[in-house]
């Protein structure tokens, strides 16, 4: 054999001898040639938990079953009938902002929430701090010997009233006293309290909430 075919026989052998070398320090000596392990395994995790939370969340409401608007998640809230996650999201950053809604009024402050959807949320809906604040309230009732409601402060006169003050009235918010304002500004003074239904947000429920509560005094 020639002197080059010989040194290339032994460059090829020792070539083959350096990658089992390699191989062998790679694998673990019991691994199956070519298994490499290039990470270690993540221990097993069942996603039994992830797919029942999900599962939870999107099922129908029950009859029965009600929806707690002073404490609930949004993804909790976005079950409702016609809240979808946007308004849940809007209901949750309103009540983290000005406290807990306590009664469908309260809530109605909420921008995108109007009386035909508070009709149709008011069987599903909860409200857990009207319940904290039950025990405080004045008795109401037609029955002889319990006591009268007290009665609402002075009424508030549209024509002068503030933003804070018109927030401070039952299911007005601060949207709608900044749009009373508005409406006030643009078109003149209130010539009767009705002329609130003018004001867009305003209905026949939100001006029922007011009655007794507003007025209109000359300017």
């Amino acid at each position: 054999m020639p002197p080059a075919e010989r040194r290339a026989l032994f460059l090829l052998l020792s070539l083959g001898l350096l990658g089992q070398g390699v191989r062998w320090w790679v694998n673990h000596p019991d691994d199956a040639p070519g298994e490499v392990q290039l990470l270690a395994a993540l221990p097993p995790r069942s996603p039994a938990p992830h797919r029942d939370s999900i599962l939870a969340l999107a099922r129908p409401l029950g009859p029965e079953e009600r929806i707690d608007a002073d404490r609930a998640t949004a993804p909790e809230l976005a079950r409702l009938p016609r809240v979808g996650l946007a308004l849940a999201k809007r209901i949750v950053a309103d009540r983290e902002a000005q406290g807990p809604f306590g009664g469908p009024a309260g809530l109605d402050r909420v921008p995108g929430i109007g009386p035909g959807l508070l009709a149709a949320l008011g069987p599903h809906l909860a409200f857990s701090a009207a319940r904290a604040r039950t025990p405080n309230l004045p008795v109401t009732s037609n029955q002889p010997g319990t006591p009268a409601a007290a009665p609402p402060a002075d009424p508030v006169d549209l024509n002068a009233a503030s933003v804070e003050s018109l927030d401070a009235l039952p299911g007005i918010g601060p949207a709608r006293a900044r749009a009373i304002i508005l409406y006030r500004e643009t078109n003149g003074p209130f010539r009767a309290v009705q002329e609130l239904a003018r004001v867009p947000g305003f209905g026949s429920v939100a001006l029922g909430r007011l009655e007794g509560r507003v007025r209109v005094g000359s300017r």
